[in-house]
């Protein structure tokens, strides 16, 4: 396999997975500026959407979209118990945890990055932002994990998008359970090597 990731970018979030996962793992750097691999390559002719993550697969097909390629990663490896069976109502809660992370965080902090935005606008996004940490300390605040004690592919996704609050300005000990997962979630030794991987830790 190998994984099409920008450092940082919710590529990370894969990258996590398949290290959890223990599979064997090529990385490719993508500039999402110029769309061209770090091999030069021309990064839409592999991905016409642009963005990063993919996984291309050993037959050669490539999967898109964060949510489903951390899906497909678990289900490699079903001994590591990265995600619950299919058909497991607990496969349901993940697959709704996987949404609400790429529907709410992920695109609630998208806005942010945007250098067009003004500060007046990026303030309203901070506050929509700060109402959803508010609901997952109550639910952090209950459990290790999202899905309890167990961890699962959809923590290594929302370790991945709490790492963008510190740059965006945004303090997560303003919310003491979440600021506890995230640092509890950055001991984990698979999530330690993809961080030092993407140059984003000593």
């Amino acid at each position: 396999m190998k994984l099409y990731y920008t450092p940082g970018a919710c590529s990370l979030s894969p990258h996590i997975a398949l290290r959890e996962a223990g599979i064997a793992f090529d990385l490719e750097q993508v500039d999402l500026g110029t769309k061209r691999t770090k091999g030069g390559a021309d990064y839409k002719a592999i991905n016409g959407k642009g963005s990063v993550p993919a996984l291309q697969l050993d037959d050669g097909q490539v999967l898109t979209e964060g949510s489903a390629i951390v899906q497909y990663i678990a289900d490699r490896a079903p001994e590591k118990k990265l995600a619950p069976p299919a058909g497991a109502i607990d496969r349901y809660r993940l697959q709704e945890w996987l949404n609400y992370v790429a529907s709410e965080m992920h695109k609630g902090f998208s806005p942010l990055f945007n250098s067009k935005a003004s500060e007046e606008w990026k303030q309203v996004v901070k506050d929509n932002l700060a109402a959803k940490f508010d609901f997952l300390s109550k639910k952090l605040d209950k459990g290790t994990y999202l899905m309890g004690d167990t961890y699962s592919v959809a923590d290594g996704y929302l370790f991945t998008i709490l790492t963008w609050a510190k740059p965006m300005g945004i303090d997560l000990a303003k919310w003491p359970a979440l600021k506890a997962y995230s640092d509890r979630v950055a001991k984990r030794p698979a999530v330690q090597a993809a961080l030092k991987a993407e140059g984003l830790a000593n």
